[in-house]
């Protein structure tokens, strides 16, 4: 089995309403698929997310180096070289969403070859992630009502609140507003995506001190190195790195550092292969992970699931997995369904991501 050829369709799908966040704001879907078709009749599918304010990649920029860049070097190899492929990509730098497109659309082929699903072939732990749903910018009496509206449709019981607003008190507000409406067995958490700086970090742990909030993701930027690691060694809830970890070095610096205690996995930056790297790293030291969300399409989502099931560490906490209900429509052939606060698996050979055909050609921009 050789790769024959590899696709990056540019699409957009607009959201429901803009998504807001310390770090910027995205009203419409502007990813790319690709696709990676063997000389057996095999296509595996991914989605890529652009994120010109986190990663420095657009659409444009992603097409341009999978078709390129990455597609000349790819094709001919056999997709289960895995190894040979990391190289390859590795001898590009940056680029980080693209090669986990990549990486995941090799996996799926993989799968499919094997006649085998993906989240069996990376370790096969569970079935099912539960689902933590995000919570942006909104007054807090809106939180509280989307929050319950969540857990009474999904059954939901784990929310992640954007923050990094100013002043300080609007997010102050909000946590203390939604642990008083939601009751202590819900688990909240924060994100403020970089938008504070360590100081004020630590103003807002204090002033949120005993509501049980049970991690603060990225509160800083990790440049911030003096102020962050005091904030680490004086929080009294792990310090989540995301944006500052997108590889598995940056993964490395920032624990040994002492800039987290904690790292965020993102399939759509890392595809499954770096991902693993990660979760081995954080398993050696000891360190949690959480299985994070690049406002990702149910494609992507389905992505994070598969790797998030695959293993104990990564399933113990519930998966940033509903950013796509706020699209307007999606690629998926067979939609994902949230039951019981959670997303099965696809039992079937793959991820599982068949695409709709007539959705794709509708969305598609190129």
């Amino acid at each position: 089995m050789k790769i024959e050829r590899i696709e990056a369709i540019p699409y957009s799908i607009p959201y429901a309403r803009p998504l807001k966040f310390a770090s910027g704001e995205v009203t419409s879907a502007d990813h790319v698929l690709v696709r990676i078709y063997t000389d057996t009749g095999i296509c595996g599918v991914a989605d890529t997310p652009p994120r010109p304010y986190t990663y420095g990649e657009t659409q444009d920029s992603i097409v341009s180096v999978v078709t390129k860049v990455f597609a000349p070097q790819l094709v001919g190899l056999d997709p289960l070289d895995r190894s040979k492929v990391q190289q390859l990509l590795r001898r590009t730098v940056n680029n980080p969403t693209a090669k986990g497109a990549l990486d995941i659309a090799l996996w799926d082929v993989i799968g499919i070859s094997l006649g085998t699903p993906v989240h069996k072939l990376l370790g096969g732990f569970t079935d099912s992630m539960r689902v933590s749903h995000m919570l942006g910018f909104k007054p807090a009496a809106d939180l509280l009502e989307e929050a319950l509206r969540f857990r009474e449709t999904y059954g939901i019981n784990t929310f992640k609140l954007k923050t990094g607003r100013r002043p300080l008190s609007l997010d102050v507000e909000a946590c203390h507003v939604l642990r008083e409406g939601l009751g202590t067995d819900t688990e909240i958490y924060l994100d403020a995506n970089r938008g504070w700086t360590a100081n004020e970090a630590v103003e807002v742990l204090r002033r949120t001190e005993g509501l049980g909030l049970s991690m603060l993701e990225e509160p800083c930027d990790a440049g911030e190195a003096l102020g962050r690691r005091r904030l680490v060694q004086n929080s009294s809830i792990p310090i989540v790195g995301d944006e500052s970890v997108p590889t598995l070095g940056d993964v490395s610096r920032e624990l040994l550092s002492g800039g987290s205690n904690a790292i965020c996995i993102k399939t759509a930056r890392s595809g499954f292969t770096e991902a693993q790297q990660i979760l081995g790293l954080c398993e050696g030291l000891g360190v949690d992970v959480t299985m994070g969300n690049q406002i990702d399409t149910q494609v992507g989502s389905l992505a994070t699931v598969t790797f998030g099931a695959a293993f104990e560490a990564t399933s113990r906490r519930a998966g940033e997995l509903s950013n796509y209900l706020d699209m307007t429509d999606d690629l998926l052939a067979e939609p994902l369904k949230i039951a019981d606060g959670a997303i099965r698996v696809r039992e079937v050979p793959g991820v599982g991501a068949a695409i709709d055909a007539d959705k794709l050609r509708k969305y598609r921009q190129d």
